[in-house]
């Protein structure tokens, strides 16, 4: 499929209201030329489906006189796109060259001459210095997702080279310039049609753009597009909406994204900043959601560490829990009161958290008593990374701040110990990255920036011809 990888990483979607984009997508010149090298497999292919029509006509020949003459069954034999190129245009889009291509085909000729002299043979046809140069415009469709057509198109046959075999063939070297000019129009005629046809074909492929990604039960994440592609000498850019929402629910957070900008890097094909909007909008829906709870259990504890979630361990810190509920494990249940708000700085991800701590005896019988409700403050560290096509993190502690809300067991005091109940937690499943069909990251890196996330990665397409790596 022509040019699939920076259609592909460059999907463009239907623009929605000009606002600043969450989520930000820029191909590279590198990306650029990986979309060329699949290409030119896709239009090498089109182009050997070329038909050229049977000719026939009648050809006055000194001294002979009239001759009739037919070329038939033409097959192609061979395509060459030794040279191609692939540009993009600033502030308008991407331009294909293809020059010195060859096309080599295979035939019958049938003569006949003096009425009643008839005479039949083979041909080879080489034609030679053939270019195109094509414009191509990326557009959305009704369903919100990118669809492809070409603006322009020109091929030209620089020479068409016929040798023909056996019987009087040398009757066809007399006007060979007739059916040289006649082969190379219809084979103008047919190029720009097959190349448009090879773009055209992207389009069942854009069509898998996940435009509405769903995360899980309660959340999904758009990427529809924002503002119209930026498109420079050495990139094109996409700002995309980067927007969390409650599934079937599309609620606006109260707050919006702040504008940001990808810095000039270009050693990958593709770059994607995430910016602090899209992750705020994820806690925002969470929060909404009633998401936002985890039960801590004694199993989420490292078995190495002292600190366990039982009555006998918090019977030390609190003597009435030990007292009354001697020798039971304890189960913590954690959940926001409000959305956390998160913050990208240079290599640090902080995630500032109010909520509420409620901890629970568990009886034999599995019945829970409660005993107390602890007010929480805290702000932790988050670790991003890439898992397959989805961003995940894990979470550690900087600081916590619990008071005493509510106890079911009389007064105590909140110690430093209690902060043992907040152990590394990883985030497991993470959210979809925009991606079509089966693309897949390789030689990734990711970096924490100021107000964004920044991923660096080459691709790798496995559906198209093949396995084809970056």
């Amino acid at each position: 499929m022509f040019l699939c990888c920076w259609l592909v990483l460059g999907a463009l979607i239907p623009l929605t209201l000009s606002t600043d984009p969450g989520v930000k997508v820029k191909l590279t010149a590198k990306g650029l030329e990986y979309g060329r090298q699949l290409g030119m497999v896709s239009i090498q292919e089109k182009l050997k489906t070329i038909q050229v029509p049977d000719f026939s006509g009648n050809q006055r020949v000194t001294p002979i006189g009239k001759v009739k003459y037919s070329l038939t069954n033409l097959k192609i034999v061979d395509v060459g796109l030794p040279t191609s190129s692939v540009a993009l245009v600033p502030g308008t889009g991407v331009r294909l060259s293809i020059g010195k291509a060859f096309i080599r085909l295979h035939g019958n000729w049938r003569v006949k001459f003096l009425r009643i002299i008839k005479n039949s043979g083979s041909f080879d046809l080489s034609v030679s210095d053939l270019t195109v140069g094509t414009s191509i415009a990326v557009e959305s469709d009704e369903t919100g997702r990118p669809a492809v057509n070409t603006v322009d198109c020109a091929a030209t046959v620089g020479s068409a080279n016929i040798k023909f075999h056996g019987g009087a063939s040398w009757l066809y070297n007399l006007f060979r310039k007739f059916i040289d000019k006649a082969i190379r129009r219809a084979l103008e005629r047919q190029i720009c049609p097959l190349v448009t046809n090879a773009i055209s074909d992207l389009n069942p492929q854009l069509k898998t753009l996940n435009v509405l990604a769903k995360v899980d039960k309660h959340a999904e994440i758009e990427y529809s597009m924002v503002s119209s592609p930026a498109v420079t000498a050495s990139s094109l850019e996409l700002g995309l909406k980067g927007e969390f929402y409650n599934i079937g629910k599309k609620q606006e957070p109260p707050f919006s994204a702040a504008a940001f900008n990808l810095p000039p890097q270009a050693d990958s094909m593709l770059y994607i900043g995430l910016s602090a909007f899209t992750a705020n909008s994820a806690a925002f829906v969470y929060s909404a959601a009633g998401a936002l709870s985890l039960y801590v259990t004694d199993d989420m504890v490292p078995p190495a560490s002292p600190f366990r979630l039982n009555t006998n361990t918090f019977g030390v810190f609190i003597p009435q829990i030990a007292q009354r509920f001697l020798g039971l494990t304890m189960k913590l249940l954690v959940k926001t009161v409000k959305p956390p708000v998160v913050t990208f700085e240079p290599n640090n991800t902080m995630v500032k958290a109010s909520g509420t701590v409620t901890a629970y005896a568990i009886h034999p019988n599995s019945t829970l008593s409660p005993l107390f409700v602890l007010n929480l403050e805290s702000s932790v560290s988050a670790q991003p990374f890439l898992s397959e096509m989805r961003v995940a993190g894990r979470v550690s502690l900087n600081n916590m701040d619990l008071t005493v809300g509510t106890s079911y067991v009389g007064e105590f005091q909140v110690t430093t110990a209690f902060e043992h109940v907040s152990e590394c937690i990883q985030l497991a499943k993470g959210y979809p990255l925009p991606a079509i069909g089966k693309m897949q990251l390789v030689n990734t890196q990711l970096q924490v920036l100021k107000d964004y996330m920044l991923i660096g990665t080459d691709v790798q397409f496995n559906s198209i011809h093949g396995a084809s790596r970056g």
